[in-house]
């Protein structure tokens, strides 16, 4: 953790050679929902693999920038992709650009995902905010020795996920007349999907959606002090008595579709976090 600090102070610097705001929301883009990039006012865009101690993006979808700047009047720095434990790298490699949002200065991290469906009463495209999780991964990033500057050593989890924010944004998805669930998020590590059997049992527990990222960077947050909130885009449905074989166009072109609908809640929802 003594690393880390110097890593994060090394990342940080360096973004302050390109931009000197404070930003109030960090914001973590998902697949398929890069769009929302586009609205925001940006004052300096900066590739992953130009920033000390950046993993650099291996999945096709994600742009891999990072992006600085306003969105409706309140200072943004936005992830375009993000970094995933099935690439290889280990969950502090995954969360650490969220310690870098924290060390600019931001307070709220809004984090979107493109996910699975295992409750049935989803469908392709919707959205889901999400309210609680289940972690499946395999390791945690707050594992090793504790940096007290960085945050407690044991982080409460009895609400990771911003009670006020969540009832907020519903109240906003609700005047926009947008669909919007509430609901558990269950983070597994990938790369493969599951089998008829493994949804099953996450239904079971509790899921409503499922996917290979979110929880990392959710942990991280909570640990730093940071206000969270989460969506979930169902790309595909989950059910195993009617499973078919993943398709990726399909996925990302429901990804596009539900993104359009978070490229209209997500502005407004930041719009009231100034």
């Amino acid at each position: 953790m003594q690393e880390l600090w110097g890593q994060i102070e090394a990342a940080t610097s360096y973004i302050r050679r390109f931009w000197q705001g404070t930003p109030k929301v960090g914001l973590i883009l998902g697949t398929g929902l890069g769009g929302l990039a586009e609205q925001i006012d940006q004052q300096m865009t900066i590739p992953y693999g130009d920033i000390p101690h950046f993993p650099v993006s291996t999945v096709q979808s994600h742009a891999g920038r990072l992006v600085c700047g306003t969105l409706r009047g309140t200072p943004i720095v936005a992830m375009e992709g993000r970094f995933h434990y099935y690439e290889g790298y280990s969950l502090q490699q995954v969360t650490f650009p969220v310690r870098v949002m924290k060390a600019l200065g931001a307070e709220t991290l809004l984090v979107t995902n493109a996910a699975g469906g295992i409750n049935p009463q989803l469908d392709l495209a919707d959205l889901v905010v999400i309210e609680d999780h289940i972690n499946l991964l395999p390791d945690n990033p707050l594992r090793g020795v504790n940096d007290d500057r960085l945050g407690p050593r044991w982080p409460d989890l009895c609400a990771p996920y911003t009670k006020s924010l969540i009832d907020m944004t519903r109240a906003t998805a609700l005047e926009l007349g947008i669909h919007l669930h509430k609901g558990v998020f269950v983070a597994v590590s990938g790369p493969n999907l599951e089998t008829r059997a493994e949804y099953r049992m996450l239904k079971m527990m509790g899921a409503d959606v499922v996917g290979m990222s979110t929880v990392p960077e959710v942990l991280v947050a909570v640990h730093s002090g940071m206000k969270v909130l989460g969506f979930s885009v169902v790309t595909d449905l989950c059910l195993p008595d009617h499973l078919e074989p993943v398709d990726i166009p399909k996925i990302l072109a429901n990804a596009a579709t539900g993104g359009e609908k978070l490229a209209k809640l997500i502005p407004r929802v930041i719009e009231q976090l100034r």
